[in-house]
């Protein structure tokens, strides 16, 4: 089977979240499944680095924006078909942000040319290659099914089945309804049962109108994203396909995502040898210029700071958490308010909380390494990665109880605590009192170091990886290509 997944990002070329994680391990893990996949992205200047000298290039047509080539080529294990369009990609920094920290103008152009070139491909194909799949991820590729199902009855019936992916409805790729003339959209979709958004032109919008196929990366996020709760408005679309929504969870890279082998935390260990952690945890705590005692936990947030991730709630409850002797390791970057509270919380209280704004993907490694517990108080998580990587290396999560982290996380209730199967703490509602009780509950349990050890041990054994995960995305594809039969 062969499949075309359109992106906007994918590790190792380019990666603003989460969404570039799963696309890089996704694609390698589905070779297991006999899932043949190349990788559409934007060629950003990152992308093109990183392309071996030796590709071959084509061209794709007129795009929206102009004329653009395709190049493909094989790196970092994965098969890789850049769209080079210079006007359009050829800029540093954020893939999504100017210089002035706001979305590019021509942002629709962007990603409409993206969409474009992958509609030509699964249409066409490309040097004798002809996906049987199309897998759209996120906004940026929402237009893709649009542009296969609005073209001409004929074109339409020989197109290759779309499953699209929301990895975050909260970003939906809305731009004015002048876009849609601009991107050869036909106007006919511009209505509230096509790809018109409140007079908006809405690319996640078109995508889940008109996929064959929706997914998310959680169970619990699947059944939140049918409510007004969670939905952003576009409930009501994904309660209409509830039947043909899936919630697959995400899982990580089990060799970059290794204690016992990652050469980026102080000492390897393992679940048998949990010893050497006290390394990282002392490496940890000198980077953040902590001066840690051990007597309490050493909490770590490896996070944007925003509101979403619930960051707030922890600037409300931390003297809770500096009350029972806890020490915070924060490093992240996002609102500027919560960048300067935190800032401001590590001067105030110099040696318990140590900041680090930005984001460092080595140093992130050693705060899993080297911390206790992790803290993610999100209002809302369509699966969350820091959680996973959290469990992998005995840094126990502490969760609001959403998404994809209550589908990960056992809560250390008595029940679970009796069955022996506790693996991190839940809380809800999420609320600075609930996340002060749950960082509270973390640092009872801290005390007994017998506990604290046999859940460390519990959590590195759980599953996170993509096999399971896999094996799920190649049913749902051979489902869909059993509908088309």
């Amino acid at each position: 089977m062969k499949a075309l997944f359109v992106a906007s990002e994918c590790v190792p070329f380019v990666k603003t979240g989460g969404l570039a994680d799963v696309v890089g391990a996704l694609s390698s893990a589905l070779a297991a499944e006999g899932v043949e996949v190349r990788v559409l992205l934007p060629a950003y200047p990152a992308v093109k680095a990183a392309l071996p000298a030796s590709t071959t290039t084509v061209s794709p047509g007129r795009l929206p924006g102009g004329r653009a080539r395709l190049i493909a080529a094989e790196a970092a294990g994965l098969d890789i078909l850049a769209l080079d369009a210079p006007r359009l990609f050829a800029r540093p920094g954020n893939p999504y942000l100017g210089p002035d920290g706001k979305d590019w103008p021509d942002n629709h152009l962007r990603y409409g040319a993206l969409c474009r070139a992958a509609a030509r491909i699964a249409q066409d194909g490309l040097a004798g290659w002809r996906p049987d799949i199309v897998h759209a991820h996120d906004w940026q590729s929402g237009l893709v099914p649009a542009y296969l199902k609005l073209g001409t009855a004929k074109a339409a019936a020989n197109t290759p089945p779309v499953l699209m992916t929301v990895h975050n409805v909260a970003f939906q790729g809305l731009f004015p309804a002048e876009a849609v003339p601009a991107l050869g959209l036909p106007a006919r979709g511009f209505t509230p049962d096509g790809f018109e958004f409140f007079g908006q032109l809405g690319f996640l919008k078109a995508g889940l109108v008109y996929a064959d196929r929706l997914g998310t990366v959680s169970p619990t996020y699947a059944r939140e994203l049918a409510s007004a709760s969670f939905g952003m408005g576009l409930e009501g679309v994904i309660a209409h396909r509830r039947a043909e929504l899936s919630g697959i969870l995400n899982g990580i890279d089990l060799e970059t995502w290794n204690p016992a082998s990652d050469p980026l935390i102080a000492a390897p260990y393992a679940a048998g040898r949990l010893a050497p952690k006290a390394k990282s945890r002392k490496a940890l705590a000198d980077r953040f210029r902590l001066e840690d005692s051990g007597a309490g936990p050493l909490f770590c947030v490896v996070s944007r700071l925003t509101r979403q991730k619930g960051l707030d709630l922890l600037l409300e409850a931390l003297p809770r958490l500096l009350a029972r002797g806890a020490h915070l390791a924060v490093l992240g970057a996002g609102d500027g308010d919560l960048e300067a509270a935190f800032a401001a919380a590590a001067r105030n209280n110099p040696g318990r909380i140590g900041v680090v704004i930005g984001y460092d993907e080595a140093l992130s490694h050693l705060m899993q390494g080297g911390g206790d517990a992790i803290l993610v108080p999100s209002r809302f998580e369509p699966c969350g990665l820091t959680q996973l990587y959290g469990l992998r290396y005995g840094t126990l999560p502490v969760v609001a109880r959403t998404g994809g982290l209550a589908d990960t996380v056992i809560d250390a209730n008595a029940a679970a605590l009796e069955a022996g199967v506790a693996t991190g703490f839940q809380f809800s509602p999420v609320t600075a009192a609930a996340l002060g009780d749950a960082i509270e509950r973390a640092c009872d349990a801290f005390t007994d170091r017998k506990l604290w050890t046999a859940m460390m041990r519990r959590a590195m054994k759980q599953p996170v990886g993509w096999e399971s995960s896999a094996a799920a995305y190649a049913k749902v594809y051979a489902e869909m290509l059993e509908a088309r039969a």
